[in-house]
């Protein structure tokens, strides 16, 4: 029995609608917490569904936000498991070379590599085992009153629309969230959607003939590049998942690969070393689909007591930062120490709304400059050397001195802190190297003008 909760009392309802990565874990910490949790999602059960379900999932770099919120339900050895660790990135450069960078300076300080479809499935059953989980698959949510916490789902299979009274209703459902649509009907709600002018499809560099990986397996792959750019995961069978990202339309695009020669041209022009590594590239460049790059903003989150929107639903970033699925565990995490310190729950849902959204909407800008540095600095000197030095601090000083990636991607340092106490650093090492180079000169003009005076008394 969950502290504080009175046994003679009716067990309280909640129906999370979506059962994605956000949706599973939260019906995890809600039945953990006394919930009876019914979930609802329009997909088949992950478990029995073909992999790859509609042809298009980013691979996932697990970090220490989610590593923390699946920690605390005891999932985070078995996820772990299931993933292969990143220890840096390795940069296959425009010009042929290729370089090695490490994420930090410290063991613990990597990244895990997991499949989205391996990752839901684990989710599924461990919420399933919980006591008063149950899930419903092929349902889709069809109406929602938010006054009474009421949801009308319809068989996507065909039949009559069902309806169901809770007293929470979570939505989990992604970023064309239904239940936002529904919570934010009539009021005074804030909005945004901003797509990137960049898809992605995904691609694969499979084992080699002989069974091994053909590139070195823990680490991130990145072919950087202004009109293109590549990013490689690594998989526990020794394959790789690439994202291919470049314009929709244009003169380099999505739209100009539609032949063959078409696709190799390209690929030897910016990804000279991939080629040899994918030998499905034609068939998969002609056969796999073109996602779409979003960030959400929205306001508000919550409606009373009687809602509340989470992961995707309230907040999707693109996929630069590696932070979507961490951030919507963390939203995990968040919602039950907010359930946990305020019995009522419409405080409760106000204080994780207050507590998240300053940080995601950081996120989300974080998560688009950081597609500019993937696309167009990684491979450069100056990015080298500002992250040489970073690190090199971070070592000498390890407390006084964190890298913003460092913080963001290893640390539960909330993202808006992070950003903050990174640009106090940066303003702190422009003015050191300002110092130092001014110092250089002072020695150089002193240098000169001594053997200026030494030629002078030489005549």
């Amino acid at each position: 029995m969950t502290d504080g909760q009175n046994p003679f009392s009716r067990q309280e309802r909640v129906v999370v609608i979506g059962a994605g990565l956000s949706g599973s874990l939260a019906a995890v910490y809600l039945a953990r917490r006394g919930y009876q949790v019914d979930v609802y999602e329009r997909r088949p059960d992950p478990r029995t569904a073909p992999a790859g379900l509609g042809g298009r999932s980013i691979n996932l770099g697990l970090s220490a936000r989610g590593m923390r919120a699946l920690d605390e339900v005891g999932l985070l050895t078995d996820v772990l498991k299931r993933s292969v660790p990143m220890r840096g990135r390795v940069v296959h450069s425009p010009d042929g070379a290729v370089r090695f960078q490490p994420y930090g300076v410290r063991e613990h300080e990597i990244l895990h590599s997991v499949l989205r479809d391996e990752l839901i499935a684990l989710l599924v059953d461990a919420a399933e085992t919980s006591a008063g989980v149950r899930f419903h698959f092929g349902w889709r949510l069809t109406r929602l009153d938010r006054d009474t916490a009421t949801v009308e789902v319809l068989p996507e299979a065909g039949g009559d629309p069902v309806e169901v009274t809770a007293d929470l209703v979570v939505g989990a459902d992604g970023i064309h969230s239904v239940v936002r649509q529904h919570l934010q009907r009539g009021l005074r709600a804030d909005y945004s959607q901003e797509f990137l002018e960049w898809g992605y499809k995904e691609l694969t560099i499979p084992v080699g003939d002989d069974g091994n990986p053909r590139v070195r397996l823990e680490a991130l792959h990145v072919w950087p590049g202004d009109s293109a750019m590549m990013v490689a995961h690594p998989n526990v069978d020794g394959s790789l998942t690439c994202s291919l990202f470049m314009p929709h339309e244009g003169p380099v695009s999505f739209a100009t690969l539609d032949t063959p020669e078409a696709v190799l041209g390209f690929f030897r022009a910016n990804f000279a070393d991939a080629e040899e590594l994918m030998p499905n590239l034609v068939e998969e460049i002609a056969g796999h689909p073109v996602g779409h790059l979003v960030t959400v903003r929205t306001a508000p989150w919550r409606h009373g007591d009687r809602v509340v929107l989470i992961g995707d639903a309230a907040h999707a970033v693109v996929p630069f930062y590696g932070q979507g699925m961490n951030s919507a565990f963390e939203d995990c995490l968040v919602l039950d120490g907010c359930l946990a310190r305020h019995p009522d729950r419409a405080a409760a849902l106000a204080a994780f709304e207050a507590a998240r959204k300053p940080h995601t909407d950081v996120l989300a800008d974080l998560s688009i400059a950081n597609f500019v540095d993937l696309r167009d600095r990684v491979h450069k000197p100056a990015y080298t050397a500002h992250a040489v030095a970073d690190r090199l601090l971070s070592r000498l000083l390890p407390d006084r001195w964190t890298p913003l990636y460092t913080m963001v991607a290893h640390t539960t340092t909330p993202y808006a802190d992070a950003l903050a106490r990174a640009k106090r650093q940066d303003r702190i090492l422009r003015g050191a190297t300002a110092a130092a180079g001014a110092l250089a000169a002072l020695g150089a003009v002193t240098t000169i003008g001594a053997a200026l005076r030494r030629r002078s008394r030489g005549r």
